[in-house]
């Protein structure tokens, strides 16, 4: 099926996409430590972007903060793409290893976790993409005002706020679960 995906989706490569899937997870977890999920948006869909802004709200509310410190990707592997009428869909088994613990975030004390080891986790993404999706130049443009925006920012235009809405032009990821 990757086969397939290659022939409709004449832009995707596939080390590419790896490397996409790979950033995109870094910067979400790193979002989380950061409490500023909202520069990720971008890159998610409505479900999962809800889903971390509500886990970073309630950690705020309890006054902790989520580390994953030494973050990084071990490997990430294309398990399954299916193609529809209307999307573009890839899943990928992800695994990461990071330092997992929660901060008191007014002492900076550990009070949960392990922040001396690094820990292997696995999770499955799925990332989508619409088949009808917009072409993008080698330069990204504002839709709201033509200027150049850098996606790799907060997906914001610098100039006139307009939302650079990923899902028109790219895959985002669409779901992500734990798998250890």
């Amino acid at each position: 099926m990757l086969d397939e995906l290659v022939k409709l989706d004449v832009g995707f490569n596939e080390a590419s996409f790896k490397s996409y899937i790979d950033n995109v997870f870094v910067k979400l977890f790193t979002s989380i430590m950061l409490n500023e999920v909202p520069n990720v948006r971008h890159f998610l869909s409505d479900e999962v972007y809800s889903e971390y802004e509500k886990i970073v709200s309630d950690n705020s509310a309890r006054g902790v903060i989520q580390m994953y410190d030494e973050l990084n990707v071990k490997s990430s592997n294309i398990t399954g793409v299916s193609i529809t009428d209307d999307e573009f869909r890839i899943e990928v088994l992800l695994v990461s290893r990071y330092m997992d613990y929660l901060l008191d975030s007014e002492s900076g004390e550990v009070i949960r976790g392990n922040n001396t080891s690094r820990i292997e986790v696995r999770y499955k993404l799925v990332f989508t993409k619409k088949r009808q999706f917009l072409q993008q130049g080698a330069v990204r443009k504002c839709p709201g005002c033509g200027a150049s925006i850098s996606v790799n920012t907060k997906g914001v235009c610098e100039y006139c706020g307009a939302l650079y809405n990923m899902s028109d032009y790219n895959y985002i990821l669409s779901s992500i679960t734990k798998i250890s």
